[in-house]
Formats: structure tokens, C-alpha cells, sequence
């Protein structure tokens, strides 16, 4: 490796405002930075409708890269993408789960692959554009705080990553507003300033997950039964797939409303039950990322987020001892999704996180 500069950071630049005005920060505080962008896996002839990484993406980050006078990389990453994100992504829904690609690529590809790119660049840190800050306690300790914007906060896909990844990572936007760096962006003559933000799966290129996996992995979509919660047949599905926790849509023509409860991977087959058998109180969590010393953390008046736009609610917090977490919320929720990511905090600060394995009511 060659030698760290403490001044030198490598900036992940998308082509989007954030990113940009992240550099731009980033330049006013007198880094010495380098501009990379990671050119993803796309399928064949789709490479103009990826999310992060399409020609106009690139064009975009490279032309504000020029405008503040810094070196701008795209790097390839298509293969170690491939691998690491898109074959999780299909396994999990072989596996009956519904995965979670994006916290799995900023542990494996941004801060994996990429910081350790930056280091071999000479870099000290990787520095992103997300809405999440990162504060040191008095002891030295790496405390992951919510993003000052709470409706852009990103600290929940950041949950995966390691304290000793944090402590090489820099995110300058942390503590603005969305509208404030649009204002920002403007001012600065910065041509990403009123680009959209990117709301799908990159690799999904604009397209439905289903016809995606349909494409890719077709063989893990067979029909099967949906059954009610009394074991009586209502209807038949088109394969496991389609469906995930509480979703209503796509049951076919059963008379009453239902809602998808469970899928028994095993035996092929969809439970649905009507609303008021929807919902539990409880999870496992595995594959467990702590931020923060669980030693110091009163797991009793915690909170807890299971997916990325769902508001955080208060839980109690069980060790097993066995490596995984049971997390006992104080009301039912309606969709607790096994492979989705739960991300733990105390108010503001991001304890960490992991992968939901199992859910069921206590």
C-alpha cells in the first residue's frame, strides 16, 4: 500500500447533486481530493438506463470535476459487482427472502472495493454524498448520528459498516437540508444542481425486479398454492418471487381482501390472510454489524427501523448469546420482512445493523 496522506480523500462522485456538492466541500476545506466513479453491472444494451452509472452519469461527474480542478477516475467494477451484489441479490429471492442490495454493496463495493482503491490511491478516506453523520465519542469511539435532514437521512443503509470503516469515511453534506445543497449547487454554477434524485435499484435500470429476475433467473419462479391461514386453498400464484410481506396486489381473483403473510419456500407455497391476521411483534436478526459497544447500549429503550422509509419504533432487545439479536417491538407491524436490513438507535445515533432471518409474534 503506499503511503496515507491524512489531506487526501477520494470522493464517490455519481453525477448527482449530493455527490457533487459533497466534492465541492470537500475542495473548500482544502482536501486534496480525487473524483472516482464506479462503473456498475448493467444487463447487455441496458447500460443507458443504469441508475448510477449511465453515459450521461458519467459525463455529468466528470464535467463538475472539471469545474472544481480536481483528477476524476471512473473505475470498472463490473465483475466484483456482478458477484458480490447481483448474485445476492437473485440468491435471496431463491432463498425466499427479500434481499437488501444496497446496504450488502456500501459494506462489500463503496466502502470494500472502493475504500480500499482509495487507499492504494494514496487516500486516507472515502467521502460520499449521503445525508448521515459521523461523530468521535471522548474515548475515540466512531458514533454513526442521522443525517440532519430527517427526510433524506441515509444512516439507515449505512448500518452495515464497520466502526473501522467509518473512521475512514468523511460525509460533508451530513449536516445540510436537501434544499440546501440544491441552493448550494446553483450558486456554485454546478450542472447537477437540478438533477432528480435516483429512486430504484441501479442495476434494475428503471425495470420491475420480477422482470428482471424473469430474465435472469428464471427457473426459481414455479406455481404453487396460496393457501389462508386454516390451510384451505384460495388461489394459485405464478411463483414465490412476485410476493412479498404484506403486499395485496398480484393474488389473483380471490374475492375478499388478503394480504401475503408468509412464503414457505419448502413446500412452494404462499400463505395470505386477511388484514387483521397481518403483522407480528418480533424478529430474529443475524449477520449483526455493532456500531456501537453493545456493552454500553440499554436495550430497552432502543428503536428500530425495518426498512429504509419506515419510521423507527421503540423495541426491546434480546442477546441469545447465539450471534443473533431478538427484537420484541412494543405494537404489531404489518411488514417485517425476512432479508430486509434493521437498523438499531438510540434517538440519533445509528447503533447498527443486520439482516431479519425470522419473524414471529411473543
Amino acid at each position: 500500500m503506499k503511503n496515507i496522506s491524512s489531506k487526501k480523500v477520494v470522493i464517490a462522485m455519481s453525477g448527482g447533486v449530493d455527490s457533487s456538492v459533497a466534492a465541492l466541500v470537500l475542495k473548500q476545506q482544502g482536501y486534496d481530493i480525487t473524483g472516482v466513479l464506479l462503473r456498475t453491472w448493467t444487463e447487455p444494451e441496458k447500460e443507458c438506463l443504469n441508475s448510477c452509472c449511465t453515459p450521461e452519469s458519467m459525463a455529468a461527474a466528470r464535467n463538475v470535476a472539471a469545474i472544481l480542478n480536481i483528477p476524476f477516475y471512473v473505475i470498472d467494477a463490473r465483475d466484483i459487482f456482478h458477484t458480490e451484489i447481483v448474485d445476492f441479490f437473485i440468491d435471496g429471492y431463491r432463498r425466499g427472502i427479500t434481499p437488501n442490495p444496497c446496504v450488502r454493496c456500501n459494506q462489500v463495493i463503496r466502502w470494500g472495493y472502493l475504500l480500499e482503491e482509495a487507499h492504494n490511491m494514496g487516500a486516507s478516506h472515502l467521502a460520499t454524498g449521503h445525508y448521515a453523520r459521523i461523530v468521535f465519542g471522548d474515548t475515540g469511539s466512531v458514533i454513526l448520528k442521522k443525517g440532519l435532514d430527517e427526510g433524506k437521512d441515509q444512516s439507515y443503509v449505512l448500518s452495515g459498516l464497520s466502526p473501522e470503516q467509518l473512521r475512514c469515511t468523511i460525509l460533508p453534506i451530513g449536516e445540510m437540508k436537501k434544499s440546501e445543497v440544491r441552493e448550494i449547487a446553483r450558486q456554485s454554477g454546478l450542472t447537477t444542481a437540478e438533477k432528480k434524485d435516483s429512486q430504484d435499484l441501479c442495476f434494475l435500470a428503471g425495470d420491475d425486479y420480477r422482470h428482471f429476475l424473469r430474465r435472469n433467473a428464471a427457473d426459481i419462479f414455479k406455481s404453487g398454492e396460496i393457501l389462508d391461514t386454516s390451510g384451505r386453498t384460495i388461489g394459485r400464484h405464478n411463483g414465490l418471487p412476485d410476493f412479498t410481506i404484506g403486499q395485496r396486489k398480484g393474488l389473483g381473483a380471490i374475492q375478499e381482501p388478503y394480504y401475503v403473510i408468509h412464503k414457505d419456500i419448502e413446500k412452494n407455497v404462499l400463505i395470505a390472510g386477511k388484514a387483521e391476521e397481518l403483522g407480528a411483534n418480533a424478529c430474529f436478526v443475524e449477520n449483526m454489524n455493532w456500531i456501537t459497544d453493545p456493552d454500553t447500549i440499554a436495550f430497552n429503550s432502543i428503536q428500530v427501523k425495518i426498512r429504509y422509509k419506515a419510521p423507527a419504533v421503540p423495541a426491546t432487545i434480546e442477546l441469545p448469546g447465539n450471534g443473533s439479536v431478538c427484537v420484541k417491538f412494543n405494537r404489531d407491524l404489518r411488514d417485517i420482512t425476512p432479508g430486509q436490513q434493521a437498523a438499531f438507535y438510540d434517538k440519533d445515533n445509528c447503533l447498527g445493523g443486520g439482516q431479519i432471518s425470522q419473524v414471529f409474534s411473543l
